[in-house]
């Protein structure tokens, strides 16, 4: 793999939190496909579109990208091996093969210089060390005037439905996992078109957008999964079986709110971010 400048997210993705995303990618992709058509609405790919999926994890949006540019190709880029494996199986088995995913950091991989139409994201952004010198290093990925499209999350307030949902949890979630460590670096609005006008973008535009998202086939089902999350494992990792216990039984109760015919739905809130890279570079 080529060199890395996000080491401890390299190493936070191919450690277990990394290997549960590709166990359990069904799980995830459920989670946020809800936002998967506003991202490529906006996105706007067409048929001979080159497509730069960036933190692609186990492939869910590059394989959707590459449908759309059928007569193109779609590159998947991520930090995490056992993702990338999962993304790989999962690309062959539906037969797309005007796909490729390679192991590296996107801030500093030695991508082709204007090789791409579009650069897509559903999320992994957020994880750079260094936002400014990430953006810039994509943007000369970009043909000039090329169209980038990423989402990130929406601040959710106290009174919000995960907030509700989740509840028993919040007296014990008080750190980010190791994985996570980042997810909150680009909540508002404002930093985004700074960090992105400060990489030569522009056209930017940021808007909310909110879906149900699908954690469960019912409430204790979706109990264990969110019990399961990175997050979740992480800040409970030291607490009390007893306690799990409880917090499992607390959890069940609360999330019998959200169930529906079509499984555990909690309305979540993004960011969906549009930007045009700069048409002319230095």
């Amino acid at each position: 793999m080529h060199p890395i400048a996000n080491l401890q997210q390299a190493e936070a993705w191919n450690d277990w939190e990394g290997a549960h995303w590709a166990e359990h990618s069904e799980r995830y992709d459920g989670m946020m496909g809800a936002f998967d058509p506003r991202l490529f609405a906006a996105a706007g790919i067409t048929a001979r579109d080159r497509v730069l999926d960036v933190g692609c994890g186990t492939g869910r949006t590059a394989r959707l990208a590459a449908r759309r540019a059928h007569d193109g190709n779609v590159v998947g880029i991520d930090l995490s091996a056992p993702m990338l494996e999962r993304a790989r199986r999962d690309a062959a088995a539906e037969g797309i093969d005007n796909i490729a995913f390679e192991q590296g950091d996107a801030q500093v991989h030695p991508f082709p210089d204007r090789g791409f139409d579009v650069l897509i994201s559903r999320g992994g952004v957020m994880f750079f060390a260094d936002h400014v010198a990430a953006f810039t290093h994509l943007g000369r990925a970009l043909e000039p005037a090329g169209r980038l499209a990423f989402l990130c999350p929406h601040p959710a307030g106290p009174d919000s439905a995960y907030a509700r949902a989740t509840a028993p949890l919040s007296p014990f979630l008080r750190q980010a996992s190791p994985a996570s460590t980042g997810m909150g670096s680009l909540l508002d609005p404002a930093r985004v078109r700074h960090v992105l006008a400060a990489a030569g973008f522009t056209d930017i535009e940021v808007a909310p957008f909110e879906a149900p998202m699908t954690f469960g086939a019912d409430a204790g089902d979706a109990t264990d999964f969110i019990l399961s999350m990175g997050p979740t494992r992480h800040n409970l990792r030291d607490v009390a079986p007893a306690t799990i216990t409880r917090l499992r039984s607390e959890m069940r109760d609360t999330l019998t709110e959200f169930e529906t015919a079509d499984g555990v739905r909690i309305h979540g809130a993004v960011w969906i971010v549009t930007a045009k890279g700069a048409s002319r570079r230095s």
